[in-house]
């Protein structure tokens, strides 16, 4: 004779109805979406490393909207010398827009930083007591000049959404190091997501368990559905009886359909969500944090409220709690963490995308960029992680070496710069220059692609990124396309 629940109600039914009442659990929502967060299983090569790893973490640092190379770490004495001339490459210039201005030096001035040497923009310069542990290419080179394709090329390896993240990829492949927060997490800019939203950290085709939890630090509710709804139905005890239940019921169907493994990935990723409960408010919270960690994040003088205007305290003091919350979840064991500055297309500005103004906006965003990060790679470094903590920064493209609107700069796919520390990096270099101008690389033939990168990242990982694959739609899928080659002048 069927149980009340198998003639009354179906399982998924049964969720629907009563997920807002497991509250604690706050999982049979997300089932009910057909979603997934996070998976504490071994990942396909977690035994079968194809190299030896220098690395077994990586932190993405991605400013939407399009950082200008020329302005931050690439420095052009020509555009100094030809400040307000008409500027004439010798070739025919494509801009995004329109308005080919004259030749555009940066507002900020360049000087050399550490044993290297290398020249900086005054607006990065807290980078300056780090630039010895980093590497940087400046000869980058993309497919558009639209920030939506190239910010999924970065992200994915592909122009086309439908494909998944790295750090989806890196979750897959690795696995995860804990067994109570997510492998692969995602810190957005505080002001809402940028360009494809949330398409940038989608596992696609890979097992949902791996896409990107997103994680808003400082925010009232950080993780969403984590935790039930204040009110005066849900209780602990409700919430153990609840689980006991849907414990049960999950038993049932899965025993039922032992050839499918969607459900026993729903159920893990479930299991771990009960788990977060303990683990992510501890691992979120900085109060705890020495005075002098808080300072040398920016953290140790922070207003209730901020000016209306984009400004650099506020950039540094949102900037600073993500890269100080990722060191924490590094702590924990998470294996991937994105980190964005910037959201989609937002007016004023409050992205990299600076047509209008390049020292208005790249200002505050470029030192409270630099700022989180050089403190983030001091922070690792002094706790012994940094050595297998890869650090990856990058943009959707560059910007144009001449003005638009007098004071901004145009996208520019051509050429632009990525910087690399940690994780087996060759530390103090330069690699890849651009042309006199920053407009396209010096050498035309033998430019960086994101696949390079990608390519790096993997081998540094013990991944050769030609057999990290994933069999979809009756093709081998891999991060990096049928692209990509190892750059051996980035490794240590």
């Amino acid at each position: 004779m069927p149980s009340f629940y198998e003639s009354a109600i179906n399982r998924r039914e049964f969720l629907n109805r009563s997920g807002q009442g497991f509250g604690g659990l706050a999982l049979a929502a997300m089932l009910a979406q057909d979603q997934a967060r996070a998976d504490t299983t071994p990942g396909v090569l977690t035994n079968h490393l194809h190299f030896p790893p220098k690395a077994k973490r990586v932190i993405q640092l991605f400013m939407a909207g399009a950082a200008s190379h020329v302005d931050l770490f690439d420095h052009k004495p020509e555009l100094e010398k030809r400040n307000g001339q008409p500027w004439d490459p010798g070739e025919k210039v494509e801009l995004f827009q329109n308005g080919h201005g004259a030749t555009f030096a940066p507002p900020w001035t360049f000087q050399p930083y550490g044993e290297s040497g290398k020249m900086l923009s005054e607006v990065v310069a807290p980078l300056g007591n780090v630039v010895d542990d980093m590497a940087f290419v400046h000869n980058i080179v993309g497919k558009t000049g639209v920030h939506s394709t190239a910010t999924l090329l970065q992200s994915t390896g592909f122009q086309l959404p439908g494909f998944p993240g790295m750090g989806a990829w890196v979750s897959y492949a690795l696995g995860s190091l804990n067994d109570n927060l997510p492998t692969f997490v995602v810190l957005p800019d505080h002001r809402g997501f940028p360009s494809n939203g949330q398409k940038n950290w989608d596992s696609a085709f890979l097992p949902a368990q791996h896409q990107g939890t997103i994680i808003r630090p400082g925010a009232e509710t950080p993780i969403e559905d984590l935790f039930a709804a204040k009110n005066p139905f849900t209780s602990s005890a409700g919430d153990a009886a609840g689980l006991n239940v849907l414990a049960a019921l999950n038993r049932r169907h899965a025993e039922s359909r032992t050839g499918d493994t969607r459900l026993e990935a729903r159920i893990r990723s479930y299991e771990l969500a009960a788990k977060m409960q303990l683990a992510a408010p501890e691992a979120l919270e900085i109060t705890g944090e020495p005075q002098h960690i808080l300072k040398m994040y920016g953290l140790d003088s922070v207003p209730a409220s901020w000016p209306s205007e984009i400004n650099a305290p506020e950039e540094i003091a949102h900037f600073g709690r993500k890269c100080l919350v990722a060191r924490r979840l590094l702590e924990r064991g998470v294996r991937f963490i994105q980190i964005w500055s910037g959201n989609d297309n937002s007016f004023p500005r409050r992205n990299w995308d600076s047509h209008e103004d390049i020292a208005r906006d790249h200002g505050p965003l470029a030192l409270g960029m630099a700022t989180g990060a050089a403190a983030l790679i001091q922070d690792l470094k002094q706790r012994g992680m940094l050595e297998d903590t890869l650090i990856l920064w990058t943009t959707e493209f560059g910007r144009m070496p001449c003005a638009q609107s007098g004071k901004g700069r145009d996208h520019n796919p051509f050429v632009f710069t990525n910087w690399l520390a940690g994780g087996g990096i060759r530390p103090g270099i330069s690699y890849g220059p651009s042309d006199e101008w920053g407009y396209k690389p010096l050498d035309r033939e033998h430019p960086t692609q994101v696949y390079d990168i990608h390519a790096t990242m993997l081998h540094l990982l013990g991944i050769d990124h030609t057999k990290l694959t994933f069999r979809h739609n009756g093709i081998d899928r891999r991060l990096t396309d049928v692209h990509g080659h190892v750059i051996p002048d980035l490794i240590a």
